[in-house]
């Protein structure tokens, strides 16, 4: 290893340490350097001492001068220029790291210097500061991750009040891993290697390469009926097996849970149900299509767009996971599992996108929306809007009735579009449902009837008065709207 040469102020005499007679200096094994050095004189690593006592810094206040405005502080800004003390024997020992090898022979990569963040150094004028920032970076550079914080600990302390903050600046370390770098050095070490530390890259390298990893995600990605299983239900245990028989990797399940999640970032997902009739190609084709001409026709007629869709509530809740004591599962009461209410809404949308609102009505209690009720609420929507409207809803058997039928003949200003089959993700209105049921209401279990009305009542009222979340349901059906 090359000698490490370290600058000695000219002129400079040996502290005196404190508890001792006049005339007596400090140990040689002690060197304190300028802060801002002026001398060409050098400290070769081969002189270092050999032992080094037990010795701990002096905080504020202590110096052997008793002088409180010559107390240490190594990288506090200062008119004159300012001295630390570097523990010889501790420097060498952390610096035997420098060029250590690997098992294979091969040198072990360093991370790069910390660029210095504090105010003295991010100003573009010199200044010695920057010099001593930048030798302090590069000496962290070169140590393993326990002595990096010894090392700022060490300084910190040193530097008195604020030193934990400045040195955070200095070195980019937070100040938690200065604080827990002090409890070692107030504990003297105890339980901490002293020879052989754990150097940057070390550990053990992951069972599973990168190549066999690519290969894992490309079979988990087929379904777990891929890999032989009756349903597409993936667990660490199935994961696991699938490991082994085509990577010849045997792993616990808590490792197989670290890769899926640290590794591959997958998540546990609940699986939403789609009908086998559903036609990708077609919803595709919608959506480019279809919607432009719907959507150029509309703007051509001043035409607002209406995105409707039905849905009920029932005392029974929309149950979703909640924390629990472990072992007691929380019970919900039901008066009546069966008991609901159903519910119309319309999200209409200005010709220049500029305006969005909610219209809604609920059903009386126990009751289903009917070809009469639907051209009643098309009424009441053409109603409140003023304005020629293109309703854009399912092709289901309600719309189709003959009474929604007879009115949209009798009114020419409505015109009536759908979406294609089995795509209610298309349709923004059903993101109204699916917020309230899963976001603002789940788990909830109203006496009776009257109370759900009132509740959902309240819920709808207050979506009206946050049109950014009703644009947001827009925006989650991926639909165009540029001109």
């Amino acid at each position: 290893m090359n000698n490490l040469t370290l600058p000695v102020p000219s002129g400079y005499q040996q502290p005196r340490r404190a508890g001792h007679p006049h005339g007596q200096s400090a140990p040689e094994n002690l060197r304190v350097l300028s802060h801002a050095p002026r001398s060409t004189d050098v400290l070769s690593h081969s002189q270092l001492p050999e032992h080094l006592p037990q010795t701990r810094p002096q905080p504020l206040g202590s110096h052997p001068n008793g002088c409180r405005r010559q107390a240490i502080r190594s990288f506090m800004p200062s008119r004159r220029p300012l001295r630390r003390e570097i523990v010889a024997k501790g420097l060498e020992t952390m610096l035997k790291h420098t060029n250590t090898k690997s098992a294979s022979g091969e040198t072990v990569s360093r991370p790069p210097a910390n660029e210095c963040k504090c105010p003295r150094c991010l100003q573009p004028e010199d200044h010695p500061d920057k010099q001593s920032h930048h030798q302090l970076n590069l000496l962290l550079s070169h140590l393993s991750e326990q002595q990096r914080r010894w090392v700022a600990a060490y300084e910190a302390k040193r530097l008195g009040w604020g030193g934990q903050t400045l040195v955070s600046l200095i070195t980019g370390m937070s100040r938690v891993r200065i604080i827990r770098g002090q409890r070692e050095l107030d504990g003297e070490l105890q339980g901490r290697p002293s020879g052989h530390a754990r150097v940057s890259g070390g550990g053990r390298h992951p069972k599973l390469t990168e190549a066999q990893l690519k290969l894992l995600e490309k079979l988990l990605s087929q379904g777990a009926t891929a890999q032989g299983w009756q349903n597409s239900h993936w667990t660490a245990n199935r994961v696991a097996k699938v490991i082994q028989k085509h990577l010849g990797v045997d792993l616990c399940i808590p490792s197989v849970r670290k890769i899926l999640n640290q590794r591959l970032g997958w998540t546990l997902q609940k699986p939403r149900l789609q009908s086998r009739d559903r036609d990708e190609d077609e919803i595709a084709r919608w959506k480019i299509e279809e919607f432009t001409r719907i959507r150029t026709e509309a703007r051509d007629r001043h035409a607002y767009l209406a995105f409707i869709d039905e849905s009920g509530f029932m005392l029974a809740p929309t149950l979703r996971r909640t924390y629990a004591p472990s072992g007691q599962a929380p019970v919900e009461k039901v008066t009546d599992p069966h008991a609901r209410i159903s519910v119309i809404g319309a999200i209409t949308l200005s010709p220049e996108y500029q305006r969005i609102n909610l219209t809604f009505e609920l059903s009386p209690d126990n009751a289903n929306f009917n070809g009469q009720s639907c051209a009643a609420f098309l009424h009441l929507l053409h109603e409140q809007v003023k304005h020629p409207i293109t309703v854009i809803w399912d092709s289901v058997g309600l719309h189709l009735s003959q009474p929604v039928a007879d009115y949209l003949s009798k009114n020419g200003n409505i015109v009536s579009e759908p979406f294609p089959p089995y795509a209610p993700e298309l349709n923004p209105a059903d993101g109204v449902w699916s917020h309230i049921k899963y976001g603002r209401l789940p788990n909830y279990t109203p006496f009776d009837l009257s109370e759900l009305r009132k509740t959902v009542t309240t819920e709808l009222k207050r979506l009206q008065r946050q049109p950014h979340l009703l644009r947001a349901f827009i925006h989650r059906t991926r639909l165009s709207f540029e001109v």
